[in-house]
């Protein structure tokens, strides 16, 4: 028993530097994948957020729902399409949109913190024009652009001690709502709030050298490195995007940003708590 507890206690000690680092400081959480599925994992992360949110680290949850507003459409007999990995939203698929995002999805994972003792109020993009967008593209419907970032509604939260939970819909000044994609939102809002970190939860390590090698994960990278990647095939496929809102943030003013493994329970403490980290982190320099 004693050894079990000084363990624990030299992981406190190992921690404090980080959380003082952490401390009074701005982290947005994209949570997504597997992370958000599979409910035990959902509670794991939840329990993250409130603890950290204890020790005086100020977290923003911004959430996607892909997964739900598909099988929401199903049910109403409405089959979804894809094109370049982008829904194609008509008017209907768009009102499902809101009604999954800022309803379901969002209070489900507000009811959550609550229940594990944090405090969180949800917003949509729309709250306070928060997410201002336009149409992408007239072929894919209501999937919006990020025009800009508003971001009053969530500064004013985390001064009251909230934890802001957004869901990615926005809107236009002639009151269109729009569906975002919630990497990019979330690479958006960090930008704009000139966040310490952006946490972009995945299925996967982080960028890899090689994809058929867990263990090559790049620990590191600067933007300078990531044109090289690209045009030696070493990011693909989906990776790519993901990484394009890493640099994204931290070229608008987020200190850094991180792709990490949502399928390893706590894989939030152990990047931002230990020196070991767990995925990818990108920095300017």
């Amino acid at each position: 028993m004693s050894i079990d507890i000084a363990k624990r206690a030299e992981v406190l000690i190992q921690a404090l530097p980080y959380i003082q680092n952490y401390y009074g400081k701005t982290v947005v959480v994209k949570y997504g994948g597997s992370a958000m599925e599979d409910e035990s994992l959902k509670k794991a992360v939840m329990g993250d957020v409130v603890l950290l949110t204890l020790v005086g680290v100020k977290i923003v949850l911004v959430h996607g729902g892909g997964p739900e507003i598909s099988a929401t459409l199903k049910k109403l007999g409405k089959e979804s399409t894809f094109v370049g990995g982008l829904r194609v939203t008509d008017k209907e698929t768009v009102e499902v949109a809101q009604m999954v995002l800022a309803g379901k999805v969002n209070k489900g994972l507000v009811n959550l913190i609550q229940n594990v003792g944090g405090r969180a109020v949800g917003i949509s993009g729309m709250d306070g024009h928060l997410i201002e967008a336009k149409m992408l593209d007239e072929s894919l419907g209501y999937v919006g652009e990020i025009v800009a970032i508003h971001p009053e509604p969530i500064k004013d939260l985390l001064e009251k001690g909230y934890i802001p939970v957004v869901s990615t819909l926005g809107c236009d000044k002639a009151g269109n709502v729009y569906n975002i994609n919630a990497d990019t939102a979330a690479a958006y809002i960090a930008g704009a709030l000139e966040a310490e970190s952006l946490i972009n939860m995945t299925d996967t390590k982080g960028v890899l050298r090689n994809a058929q090698d867990p263990q090559s994960l790049i620990a590191r990278l600067s933007l300078s490195d990531i044109p090289a990647l690209q045009e030696s095939g070493v990011v693909t496929g989906g990776m790519i995007p993901k990484l394009a809102c890493c640099a994204h943030a931290v070229e608008k003013g987020a200190k850094r940003a991180f792709i990490i493994d949502g399928r390893v329970p706590h894989a939030i403490l152990i990047e931002m708590l230990t020196d070991e980290g767990i995925g990818t982190m990108v920095t300017a320099e």
